[in-house]
């Protein structure tokens, strides 16, 4: 028993205080689940919160519970940056490191709880009271700079602020005592809103203004589910998570596949930075949210759905959950939906932990099943073979939420807002350096200068359209309209004024991608990382005229050659700042003294893995730009 951990005696593993873990603690935790390998994150989940890390002894009893061995339980423990193998403290504050809260003033907050806790980032206190730790995007762009402490969640912090909240922890206050005194006493939604404001800017016909209840799927109980499906179709309605594809169409794939089972899957991991749309409608539309799962499934015959809730929003949690509870008391969710005798339909939270590649849908997938949230080889695709080898329609939190509108007011309603192609409102999440951030529903086909407009970010210099995945403009593109056929976006809007270095920006962005990318092929893995050191190269001024030509080709090689939608839109930052910034590379690069670049060799790197995709190599000219 070097080490305090011991199989011996019914003993498991330990917790962060070296305490032995009864072998029964973990085995009535994996029965919480059924002893069901698929539920594999919630039974890792409900470990670390409650000994605060994942021992490995405590793996080997997991592995024998579900039937799994451990090598597949570490695989799942190791992937999602929320679990650890090693001891965290029992308060673990994550501080928000995305771009906006850097700019808003995050050195200066972490400054404060370092010195007060006396730990750096990345360490445990040596009494274990403590974790302090950096984490990308929480979806808090618009109450920036931002932290989560335990479950609970703390914006707009200051210097002050700051040390204000650090010094109660350490005076032994819990987290929830940082939002208030009668925590206990607050319902659901109190808790959240205290915790984070919505900031809804401008509130739209569809989504954010008045909505009838449930009058969607009153309709729906009525209907074929071939007349739902028709209906979204003849709408418009295209995936708002960004790449658009047709709902409609998605569920008719679906519905068409014969098979046992079919299920509805809710995407709530809207992790792309500057993103935060989903977050206000779980908060003041969650409902619309589970009516319009349930309309989905009526459609495509599935009688089981999955919401999966990103680990960031976990504060989120319980009022979720009693929205789905209380649906079923009203019998709203499980056997003879209102009434309607085969209309049976109930939906399990699924909770995420820190995974920003499993926002596709894919590795959304991978992880509801169990598994570490890697993408899947496509085809088959979801609405033929999805969960658990199922058909399986995903949709995002926005497209439910319209879909179930969509049947309450008719598909001419729906189509005569927007634009051709763009039918419908769109929700923008607009944060950075304007004056007024916040949620905007407004009809596809503004352009980029009304939205600045509205949201008083007249000043800017850049825009970064639909996240680091999307494309950043400058001044002479805002004109540009918000649509599919134009800009498309899943919601980002982050404005930059011109003080902000364009270089800076793009560099954090390739290393947001480089810290998650799954990991699983070598043009994202490693090509990711040179072109981080490229964007390096001309921060420092040592680039040359050659090295654009390189950033080019080596963009172009990852995109082409990636397995997954991460791969194939990392390189954007460069790309666009390339094509819409040119002078800013320009300015910083210097020609060779003896005409010799020192670059990585990505073609031989990827060789193997262009092999397996058989795919050809790209040769990209001066001009390339994707």
């Amino acid at each position: 028993m070097d080490n305090g951990e011991t199989r011996n005696n019914g003993i498991s593993g330990t917790c962060c205080d070296t305490a032995p873990v009864p072998d029964a603690e973990i085995a009535a935790i994996c029965k919480t689940f059924g002893n069901d390998r698929h539920r594999m994150l919630d039974i890792l989940r409900k470990v670390q919160d409650r000994y605060r890390c994942i021992a490995p002894a405590t793996m080997d009893r997991i592995a024998a519970e579900t039937g799994l061995t451990r090598i597949e339980v570490e695989g799942v423990a190791s992937f999602y940056s929320f679990l650890s193998l090693t001891p965290k403290g029992r308060i673990t504050i994550r501080l928000c490191d995305d771009i906006v809260d850097r700019f808003a003033g995050l050195a200066e907050v972490t400054a404060v709880f370092e010195e007060v806790l006396g730990v750096k980032v990345g360490q445990t206190a040596e009494d274990g009271a403590f974790s302090l730790e950096v984490t990308p995007c929480i979806g808090m762009c618009d109450q920036a700079p931002a932290a989560m402490v335990n479950d609970v969640v703390l914006t707009r912090l200051t210097p002050e602020s700051a040390r204000r909240a650090a010094e109660a922890l350490k005076a032994g206050r819990t987290p929830e005592q940082l939002v208030s005194d009668r925590f206990a006493e607050l319902t659901p939604h109190e808790r959240v809103t205290r915790m984070v404001e919505n900031n809804i800017r401008h509130a739209g016909e569809v989504l954010l203004g008045p909505v009838p209840e449930d009058a969607g799927l009153a309709r729906a109980a009525g209907m074929t589910p071939a007349q739902i499906i028709t209906m979204i179709e003849d709408s418009g309605l295209r995936g708002c998570g960004g790449a658009g594809f047709t709902t409609g169409r998605k569920w008719r794939f679906a519905a068409s596949e014969r098979a046992e089972k079919h299920f509805v899957l809710c995407n709530a991991d809207e992790g792309e930075p500057g993103t935060f749309k989903d977050r206000v409608l779980l908060t003041e539309r969650p409902h619309l949210l589970v009516e319009g799962m349930t309309i989905a499934a009526r459609a495509i015959g599935a009688r089981e759905g999955i919401l999966y809730l990103r680990g960031e929003y976990v504060y989120l949690r319980e009022l979720l959950e009693n929205v789905l509870e209380e649906r079923r008391r009203r019998g709203l969710l499980g056997k003879g939906i209102l009434g309607v005798k085969g209309f049976d339909f109930d939906i399990r939270l699924q909770l995420g932990a820190g995974a920003y590649i499993c926002g596709e849908e894919g590795a959304l997938i991978s992880s509801c099943e169990g598994l570490p949230g890697e993408p899947k080889t496509r085809p088959p695709f979801p609405v033929n073979r999805g969960y658990l080898g199922y058909p399986t329609v995903v949709n995002n939190v926005e497209t439910y939420c319209h879909a179930a509108r969509i049947v309450d007011r008719g598909a001419k309603w729906f189509h005569a807002m927007g634009t051709e192609g763009s039918h419908g409102t769109k929700l923008f999440s607009i944060c950075g350096d304007c004056l007024n951030p916040g949620i905007y529903e407004l009809p596809y086909g503004h352009t980029v200068w009304g939205i600045l407009e509205m949201a008083g970010g007249q000043d800017a210099a850049a825009v970064q359209v639909g996240g680091p995945s999307g494309t950043m403009i400058a001044r002479d593109s805002f004109d540009r309209k918000l649509t599919f056929d134009d800009l498309a976006t899943g919601g980002a809007i982050i404005v930059f004024n011109g003080q902000r270095n364009i270089l800076e920006i793009v560099e954090y962005y390739m290393s947001f991608f480089v810290h998650e990318s799954c990991g699983y092929c070598t043009p994202c893995r490693v090509g990711n990382v040179f072109l981080q050191k490229a964007i390096q190269k001309f921060r420092k001024g040592l680039a040359n005229p050659e090295d654009i030509d390189y950033l080019k080709e080596l963009s172009g090689t990852i995109i082409e050659t990636s397995r997954c939608g991460l791969g194939m839109t990392s390189p954007n930052p460069v790309l666009s700042t390339l094509e819409n910034f040119p002078l800013v590379y320009a300015a910083v690069s210097k020609p060779s003294k003896d005409g010799i670049r020192d670059t990585f060799d990505i073609q031989s790197a990827i060789d193997g893995a262009r092999k397996i995709a058989k795919r050809r190599s790209y040769i990209f000219d001066k001009d390339f730009t994707r």
